[in-house]
């Protein structure tokens, strides 16, 4: 492919996939049109850049679908006032997306060799407000909390508490929950010190975040 080809295969991807979807946001859909895609996926998938599909990253991860990644982003409403930490760094492209509206992203992997890659794309497109963080952050990520926004890129059977405790109040939590093949990506926002309104967005199924909490099963 050359560079024309990426470009008209962007611009079909976003009126073809992602505002079926019901991503209207003129801010999303510019951020989406902007930034390359094809620069962050393996190189092998170079192709399915804009493929309606999760890309394997190995390790038993997979790249989010573009119009999971664009629904995401319109239903956050990130400003840039806002620090936002985003769990599960993959290929780094949502982490730019993100680093493009924020003040400021923490993204966290358990995978230091995705996150060597994520900052070499990030910064060769000189997005530089990121800050990479390696561990294990299936309970949250307490080292520079509370956070305006949260996104959590892999799946858990259930959602510990530890996380909506961690956002500011006014802060939003997005997260894929439940067991495949049914799983909700869910919004909590966090409206005071002691409550939070929860909302379904719609039905996915991703793979699961490492060491995800399991709920207690009755096993007869």
């Amino acid at each position: 492919m050359n560079v024309l080809n990426f470009e008209e295969a962007r611009h079909n991807m976003v009126v073809q996939q992602i505002q079926p979807w019901n991503v209207r946001d003129d801010k999303v859909l510019e951020l989406i049109q902007t930034l390359p895609r094809e620069d962050f996926v393996p190189a092998k998938y170079k192709e399915h850049a804009f493929t309606d599909m999760f890309i394997p990253l190995g390790n038993g991860q997979e790249m989010l679908s573009p119009k999971l990644e664009a629904y995401i982003l319109q239903a956050l409403q990130v400003h840039d006032k806002e620090k936002v930490l985003e769990i599960g760094t993959g290929t780094g492209y949502m982490t730019g997306l993100l680093a493009s509206q924020a003040r400021h992203v923490i993204t966290v992997d358990i995978h230091e060799e995705f996150q060597h890659k994520a900052k070499e794309v990030l910064e060769a497109h000189n997005i530089k407000n990121v800050t990479f963080e390696v561990g294990d952050a299936h309970l949250g990520w307490d080292e520079h909390k509370p956070y305006d926004v949260i996104v959590v890129t892999g799946s858990m059977p259930v959602l510990p508490e530890s996380f909506q405790r961690n956002l500011n109040v006014g802060g939003r939590l997005i997260a894929i929950v439940g067991d495949a093949p049914a799983m909700e990506l869910i919004m909590i926002t966090r409206v005071s010190d002691n409550e939070w309104s929860h909302k379904s967005l719609l039905e996915t199924c991703v793979p699961a975040l490492i060491n995800a909490v399991e709920p207690e099963r009755f096993v007869l």
